[in-house]
């Protein structure tokens, strides 16, 4: 081998080993967000209705109906280290719609007719949270937080259309388990009281529902899914007390 070369290949593995050898430093310090020994108390409500009066939308015609959903979602957890908490959270939620009277117009050939439909859903669960705090810079009051999910619940329905002897009617249930990761914001109102704002749930999903109509005829359903995109139009608030 030339000896050019052969010196040059020495030196290049030389500043290449001394460059590695130095330690690098970002000079990033974790501040204590949420000491270690808090309690974390907080829960997320919601409650909607709607009602529509000869209600008109594309294909829709003449919709006549109204009903409510209510979700409600406490959590306790218990900071083990600093910025490091575990804990449990229950999730429930109803679902009310009634519909009178709808036209689906697909074309003037084409017209469907739906009467006195009725649905009632609720679903619970039960899941598992571990969250690790990050403060933005110095802050002590604004910060960042990840929750790892593990959550399994389920959930029943009712739909019910038709009067007389054209009434039917559909029972379903359903199984769910997923494993995920919830981005969010946390800001501290005062010592104990803080805003929690979610993103949503980036993770996995599966889900089986069996469904019987007119207690006859049965049907099922598997489901999974997996989610790596945070959906802006997801976004949960709630509000949480450290003690």
């Amino acid at each position: 081998m030339n000896t050019k070369k052969t010196v040059f290949l020495i030196l290049a593995l030389t500043l290449f080993l001394s460059v590695r050898a130095q330690e690098f430093k970002r000079d990033i310090e974790l501040k204590t967000f949420v000491p270690k020994g808090q309690w974390i108390v907080g829960s997320s409500v919601s409650y909607s209705e709607h009602n529509e009066q000869n209600y008109q939308f594309l294909i829709v015609e003449g919709l006549n109906s109204d009903g409510y959903t209510f979700k409600v979602s406490p959590m306790v957890l218990y900071t083990f280290k600093d910025n490091m908490a575990g804990g449990t959270s229950f999730r429930y939620g109803r679902t009310l719609s009634k519909m009178n009277d709808v036209t689906i117009n697909l074309d003037s050939e084409n017209q469907f007719d739906i009467d006195n439909l009725y649905e009632l859903r609720h679903s619970f669960s039960a899941m598992a949270v571990l969250r690790n705090y990050i403060s933005l810079g110095n802050s002590k009051r604004f910060g960042l937080y990840c929750d790892f999910q593990v959550e399994m619940g389920g959930g029943q329905s009712k739909v019910v259309t038709g009067t007389g002897e054209n009434l039917t009617g559909t029972f379903s249930t359903t199984s769910d388990f997923s494993i995920g990761l919830a981005p969010g914001l946390v800001a501290f109102i005062n010592n104990y009281t803080a805003v929690e704002v979610n993103v949503g749930v980036l993770g996995f999903d599966f889900s089986k529902t069996r469904q019987v109509t007119d207690q006859v005829y049965v049907g099922e359903r598997t489901m999974n899914s997996a989610n790596f995109r945070i959906n802006i139009f997801s976004i949960a608030l709630g509000i949480s007390f450290y003690l």
